[in-house]
């Protein structure tokens, strides 16, 4: 093998892994998914998986007046939501920083809410219960 097919082959191999570790990257990106609620129902169960460093997120549609409860449990303990309203404003008490894990309040404004899961400490296995009434 000369020098110049050893340059093309660790060039390939190079450019290889750089596309791999791309894709892998992109593949990390956290869902985003309409909450729906069966007919005649007020609560909606979720169950997901989110990779540490990104973020899920589900969007509910509401009316202001409404009371929304919402309820997160993970298998270790380490996944936690943030709420933001349709003016995109943060709900009050679900600040990304107070790791939240159950919140109730009534609605402020119509409009599709944003309910941000994430992982607090690496990858989160969770279940994330919605009610709007």
């Amino acid at each position: 093998m000369t020098k110049q097919d050893l340059k093309v082959k660790l060039t390939a191999a190079f450019f290889g892994l750089l596309l791999m570790a791309t894709c892998a990257f992109a593949a990390q990106e956290g869902v985003t998914k309409r909450v729906r609620f069966a007919r005649g129902r007020t609560t909606t169960i979720l169950k997901n998986s989110v990779v540490r460093g990104t973020r899920d997120r589900y969007l509910v549609g509401a009316r202001a007046g409404q009371k929304m409860t919402v309820s997160i449990n993970a298998v270790e303990r380490n996944a936690a939501f943030t709420i933001y309203a349709p003016s995109n404003d943060t709900l009050e008490g679900t600040s990304e920083s107070q790791e939240v894990k159950n919140w109730s309040g009534t609605l402020p404004e119509n409009g599709d809410y944003v309910i941000e899961v994430g992982g607090t400490r690496g990858n989160a296995t969770y279940t994330l219960k919605v009610t709007v009434r």
